[in-house]
């Protein structure tokens, strides 16, 4: 019953995909205006889960803070400095939560961008989340929050922010912090076989008749979820000193993870919400595709990828994504609010969707 009612929206997506030139770069050109349209759009149409500061946000102007970083644009700048401004340099309200700490890296770019800002909200959610005691710190046992960062998607809200962080203060302890609570994510999550991230322990394979699975009896791993990883470690490794004593972890695994998911792309290019039951939403989905897309050509611009065996990966996902915006600027096929694979359709949209395309666009531009 799923696939049917999925397969007339799938068409629609293959019908208006653009045909692939191996090995073509797209014009610089038309990538940054097709970001700025997003970025537009997006604007002209805010949407968030809870407040302006939540992590909806945050992987938002992530992507365009990205998409400055790369254009240098004062479009993206205006959209920083002007959301910094209204939310009043704040971050979200749980100080134990990592989604709600997500805003502050595009608060960390302005500031190492020589704006005028507020950094003390975020020295004080930082201090408190890394710090303050919480019962999920030490794990409430056979609950989900076993641990600080129970779920992948934490992966991406907040490493990156401490690593930048770290930089900036010239403070490697808070380094060693960050590293301290990712392991605890991996050595929970990371399915060393299949090289994918369990979204929680929901999603766990113990070898129980009640384990969730697909139909097709494979684990279940979302695209977003290994998307916000693979997308957070391309970003906290570029703010990463090169010497930093656990640096090697975190790029065995980049590597790991994105051969994986290079291996699992569909042959238009973009990833189905369920990796390793594409059947189930049998069409392409923007957010997981994009963070992947952004994390692939990251590796390949920074010499942790191959070029000639990931480009072409990387040049497929574009131009399908591409095909997901349409006219008014607006980036469909991205689904909904959640943690498992679901489907998504052609005006479905949210604006970590548009975070993700504008974080993919940014690597884009630096290909040659």
């Amino acid at each position: 019953m799923k696939t049917r009612l999925i397969l007339p929206l799938f068409a629609v997506l293959l019908l208006c995909l653009s045909s692939w030139k191996p090995g073509h770069v797209p014009d610089k050109k038309t990538i940054e205006q097709s970001m700025l349209r997003a970025l537009a759009w997006q604007e002209e149409n805010p949407i968030f889960a809870k407040a302006p500061t939540d992590w909806t946000n945050g992987a938002y102007y992530t992507g365009v803070v990205r998409a400055h970083k790369s254009t240098r644009n004062k479009a993206f700048l205006d959209a920083l400095t002007g959301m910094a401004t209204r939310n009043n340099w704040q971050p979200y309200e749980r100080f134990y939560h990592a989604d709600d700490m997500a805003i502050c890296y595009s608060y960390l770019y302005l500031n190492g961008f020589g704006e005028k800002t507020n950094m003390t909200p975020t020295d004080s959610i930082i201090a408190q989340h890394l710090y303050k005691p919480h019962e999920w710190r030490v794990g409430i046992p056979d609950k989900d929050q076993r641990i600080l960062w129970w779920w992948c998607d934490a992966l991406f809200m907040a490493p990156p922010v401490l690593t930048v962080y770290a930089k900036q203060k010239k403070a490697p302890a808070y380094l060693d912090q960050m590293h301290k609570y990712y392991t605890q994510t991996y050595d929970l999550l990371y399915n060393k076989d299949d090289k994918l991230f369990a979204r929680d322990v929901r999603f766990l394979w113990t070898g129980s008749d009640t384990d969730r699975k697909e139909a097709n009896g494979k684990h279940i791993f979302w695209s977003r979820g290994n998307g916000w990883v693979l997308g957070g470690l391309a970003l906290l490794l570029e703010d990463m000193p090169k010497t930093y004593k656990n640096r090697p972890f975190y790029e065995k695994l980049f590597k790991d993870m994105a051969a994986r998911i290079k291996d699992l792309q569909p042959a238009d290019g973009l990833w189905r919400t369920s990796l390793l039951a594409p059947e189930a939403f049998p069409h392409g989905e923007v957010s997981g595709s994009g963070f992947f897309t952004f994390g692939l050509a990251w590796g390949i611009n920074n010499g942790l990828l191959d070029k000639a065996t990931y480009q072409p990966a990387v040049l497929k996902a574009w131009d399908a994504l591409m095909t997901c915006q349409q006219e008014s600027g607006k980036i469909g096929w991205v689904q909904n609010i959640g943690f498992d694979p679901k489907p998504a359709d052609k005006d479905s949209w949210q604006n970590f969707g548009t975070g993700a395309y504008l974080l993919a666009g940014s690597e884009l531009l630096k290909m040659k």
